[in-house]
């Protein structure tokens, strides 16, 4: 999932780059680092001698995003080289590198649930949590093989011309069709959809996992008739929202912040029955560079002023709580991660999915084509 999610972060920094948001000197930052790559190989530069350290994310200016907020700080304090692949750490991508015999990638940017499959099949390697401090981030976001690098939400958000200041305030009212009449979009990929439906149906929060997929699956066929599109992409559930074809809609909070501020405040949305789900750092076994750069590196990634600065370019939440320190108020209201946030929230469970994903996102996509 969180590979969508991080290809909307590109679009997003894009769309920042074309509304004068972020300057051109830091927009072709990114494209001299890509540069660099190629000059060094030009100049006879040996990596077999001094290997950088491969980070791998989803491209275009993700490039940039994480080069401002951890790879050069890093290598300025550790003189080790980072590089950032931006061909995009599927599942399969990743299992190809290993399967290949001659990886070359050290550290992932992967799903949380992907990065705990990834590890039962030995694919990802323990995190070294002697280097990694463990308990920057709360419990719920590491496991042996991930560790959380920042999180995400799935929110609702609505049209305020049709609704006014009152709009739904849970999955019920998002399911109320003659309370809240309208046109809804909901998210292709499954992650959070689910669980909206259940509690939708009356399942409690605490009760939700493991998930009854084909009760929520019912549930949505109510709903169906008034989903306008299952968007696939953050563009997409923009431009639903403010063209106004659709009134309500289930979407990352990154998007419901641009919504809010292009549209003048008329969608307005809130992190009240929200879904939380976070991405994860994770290292190849037998990764080129080496166990100790990549823990390194990760332990790095980690730290409060990093994290700030990933936060104020795409969005997303910081896995470490500490970064709230160093936020305004106005930027706490909008972190997903918040300690009052996190309050009014569901966390995606991480076991379920790790176990589940696959075979029921195979499910729902079938019964969605229906």
């Amino acid at each position: 999932m969180s590979q969508h999610h991080q290809r909307d972060c590109i679009e997003i920094l894009i769309e920042k780059a074309r509304g004068g948001q972020v300057s051109r000197r830091t927009f072709l930052q990114a494209m001299g680092l890509l540069a660099a790559v190629p000059l060094a190989l030009r100049s006879g530069i040996s990596w077999a001698a001094d290997k950088p350290l491969v980070v791998v994310n989803w491209g275009g200016d993700a490039l940039n995003a994480f080069r401002s907020a951890w790879t050069d700080s890093f290598t300025k304090s550790t003189g080790i080289p980072v590089r950032i692949d931006g061909a995009g750490p599927t599942e399969g991508a990743i299992r190809s590198q290993l399967a290949s015999g001659r990886p070359s990638w050290d550290v992932v940017d992967v799903d949380s649930y992907s990065a705990m499959t990834l590890g039962r099949d030995k694919v990802l390697q323990p995190l070294a949590y002697s280097v990694v401090q463990r308990d920057l981030v709360a419990p719920s976001l590491s496991h042996e093989h991930g560790i959380a690098g920042y999180l995400f939400s799935y929110v609702i958000a609505w049209d305020s011309q049709k609704f006014g200041d009152n709009g739904p305030k849970d999955w019920t009212d998002f399911w109320n069709v003659e309370k809240f009449p309208g046109k809804r979009t909901l998210y292709k990929w499954m992650n959070g959809m689910l669980e909206a439906a259940l509690l939708a149906d009356g399942v409690a929060a605490e009760q939700l996992y493991p998930l009854d997929v084909p009760r929520a699956l019912r549930k949505i066929d109510e709903l169906k008739p008034h989903v306008l599109s299952f968007w696939g992409s953050g563009a997409e559930s923009q431009q639903l929202m403010i063209e106004g074809e659709a009134s309500m809609g289930a979407i990352w909070h990154t998007r419901a912040t641009l919504l809010h501020e292009d549209s003048g405040g008329r969608i307005k949305w809130g992190f009240d029955h929200a879904f939380l789900n976070a991405s994860s750092w994770g290292v190849l076994k037998d990764n080129p560079a080496g166990t100790a750069p990549a823990m390194q590196f990760i332990q790095h990634a980690l730290q409060p002023a990093g994290q700030l600065k990933l936060f104020e370019a795409l969005g997303n939440g910081p896995s470490n709580a500490a970064t709230q320190q160093l936020m305004s108020a106005e930027q706490r209201e909008i972190n997903c991660a918040s300690e009052a946030n996190m309050k009014k929230q569901i966390f995606l469970d991480t076991q379920w999915y790790a176990d589940h994903y696959s075979s029921t996102l195979e499910q729902y996509l079938t019964h969605l084509s229906k």
